[in-house]
């Protein structure tokens, strides 16, 4: 399975609506698990947005710094998860799709400067020890700094892009300076602008590897909270969100197995650990 990191850029690309889909669509095989990580150091929108401050702010990543001190991570980690089974109309099994909730004030990110590394350490031991699959949304500023350890560590790179002259001009540069962090990178675009991928491709010199429709009605029930309109889980854009959640999962193996060590490659080019 994979871990996958989300990067956005100026231009409202819709990073947390675009992983909030992307959870909720995700196939599972059976046992298997989802985890979306709000990693954006300017603060996560989960919380206020798809939960409408139901839960307060009793979850979350600004809660794992302390445990972080006191040798406890991984036990607090799993505590703040958030169980996302339900929404979106899925039916699956208990704590299939977890959320850990972001910041709730940008300030917050000064005390978690370990707090990344250990992160990245163990989306990398969940994903191999139990086959889970992870996403990290880093938002427009998390690929960069401290966090960019997440990047990183990360299987792949996607920066979600939308195909208007405003983003791409804005992507440009975030591209480059996370191809020089990470090396290279994909793109996930959001269909709002005149622009085909192709062109988002020639322009950014990148590839872009899956595609969701601008849905401003369906993408308000992740990003506010909004009422679903009938038949959600069959919309355009979840659909897409499925299908695309595919598409990045084998690019991710593709990366993976390309950076490998040679002798794994050899040995049949398996490069996952358990699961």
């Amino acid at each position: 399975m994979a871990v996958i990191a989300l990067a956005g850029c100026s231009g409202a690309p819709g990073v947390t609506t675009s992983a909030l889909a992307l959870l909720l669509s995700w196939p599972l095989e059976e046992s298997r698990r989802m985890i979306l990580a709000e990693c954006d150091p300017d603060g996560g929108a989960a919380l206020h947005g798809l939960l409408q401050g139901t839960l307060g702010d009793r979850y979350g990543l600004r809660n794992l710094s302390v445990a972080a001190r006191k040798g406890e991570f991984s036990e607090a980690f799993w505590r703040q998860l958030i169980d996302l089974s339900g929404e979106g109309g899925k039916q699956d099994s208990p704590r299939d799709r977890l959320l850990l909730p972001g910041l709730t004030d940008p300030a917050q990110s000064a005390s978690l400067g370990q707090v990344w590394k250990i992160l990245a350490q163990m989306f990398r031991g969940i994903e191999a020890e139990s086959g889970h699959d992870v996403l990290i949304d880093l938002g427009r500023r998390g690929a960069y700094g401290p966090s960019g350890i997440l990047a990183e560590q990360a299987d792949a790179t996607f920066v979600v892009v939308r195909n208007t002259l405003r983003c791409l001009q804005a992507a440009e540069g975030r591209v480059r300076a996370l191809e020089e962090r990470v090396g290279d990178v994909s793109v996930l675009m959001v269909n709002e602008g005149p622009y085909p991928a192709g062109e988002v491709q020639r322009v950014l010199q990148v590839p872009v590897i899956a595609t969701l429709p601008y849905a401003p009605k369906d993408a308000r029930v992740l990003s506010d909270g909004a009422e679903q309109p009938r038949h959600f889980t069959r919309s355009p854009l979840m659909k897409a969100a499925r299908t695309s959640s595919t598409l990045l999962v084998q690019r991710a193996a593709v990366r993976r197995a390309r950076l490998a060590p040679r002798g794994q490659r050899a040995a049949g080019g398996e490069v996952t650990h358990a699961g």
